[in-house]
């Protein structure tokens, strides 16, 4: 397959994974149950379910994670308690516009870690993109809106976290997969969240289905979808595709239920994903010191 093919074939299958990771929003609006529920259940469904595929390809589900693999599957455990919290208590919009400002955090702890010099592009992103999340908290704010935010917030500090950590790994093991922490981060979830969750679990036979569809293919499928067109893509092209995710989610919420994200919320989400697009696909040049 020539390389041209190959580069089709990755965006269409990272899309394939941003398509099924944008109908969360839409699914855990709709359920009746806790986040802590939703999340352990989740997330239970989905380390066996991947860890069912590796099997199957003759690879070992649970490999040894080292100290890199254990800091990502423990960042990637809170970004998915985290998401699924954010969006029980506000918007959906909020809640994934507010997951993608993790690029933004990014600009300061990945030269933190690799010696890296800030660059004035870095700063321009930083400052348009930390202006346009305070465009979440313009308007009529409940307490509970107000805590989704901020939980939206920490979810995309936790999903910065998880991108640098899995980097870090990558460059220091370049044949490193990255499976075994994504199965330890969702595992981690269900332990965390089952002393909680279990209390009064009685979902019923249709929420039941959805708890599946979220394990196996919103989260589990859409993994391994990521994972292999990652592996024929660069990360920059990778990301912008995966910026479907925060496009869509709002959209399948809105047709499914209804909710509008507020005005300002949109103005917020739009001007964040333009100056993701444009920080990621820009080039690099005069760097500055601080």
């Amino acid at each position: 397959m020539n390389r041209s093919a190959e580069t089709t074939r990755g965006v269409a299958l990272v899309a394939l994974a941003a398509l099924l990771w944008s109908s969360s929003g839409l699914f855990i609006k709709v359920l009746p149950l806790g986040a802590l529920q939703i999340a352990f259940a989740r997330s239970l469904v989905a380390a066996l379910t991947i860890a069912a595929v590796v099997r199957l390809r003759g690879g070992h589900p649970f490999p040894r994670p080292d100290g890199l693999a254990l800091g990502c599957a423990v960042a990637y455990a809170a970004l998915l308690i985290l998401f699924v919290a954010a969006t029980k208590l506000t918007t959906a919009a909020n809640a994934i516009f507010l997951q993608f400002s993790a690029p933004i955090y990014l600009v300061f702890l990945e030269p933190w870690v690799t010696r890296r010099p800030l660059q004035r592009r870095d700063l321009v992103a930083v400052v348009v993109c930390f202006s346009a999340m305070g465009l979440f908290f313009v308007g009529r704010l409940g307490a509970g809106t107000l805590a989704g935010n901020l939980l939206g917030v920490a979810s995309g500090v936790c999903l910065a976290l998880f991108s640098l950590t899995l980097k870090l790994q990558k460059s220091g093991h370049p044949k490193a997969d990255p499976v075994a922490a994504i199965i330890l981060g969702n595992l981690l979830v269900a332990l965390v969240c089952a002393p909680l969750a279990l209390r009064d679990f009685h979902p019923s036979l249709p929420q039941l289905g959805i708890l599946l569809y979220l394990g196996v293919f919103q989260i589990g499928i859409a993994y391994l979808f990521f994972s292999a067109g990652m592996k024929r893509l660069s990360a920059t092209v990778a990301v912008v595709t995966g910026t479907l995710e925060a496009v869509l989610n709002p959209v399948w919420v809105f047709l499914g239920i209804g909710e509008r994200p507020s005005a300002w919320a949109l103005v917020g989400g739009l001007v964040i994903l333009g100056t993701i697009g444009w920080y990621t696909l820009g080039p690099r040049r005069r760097s500055v010191e601080l």
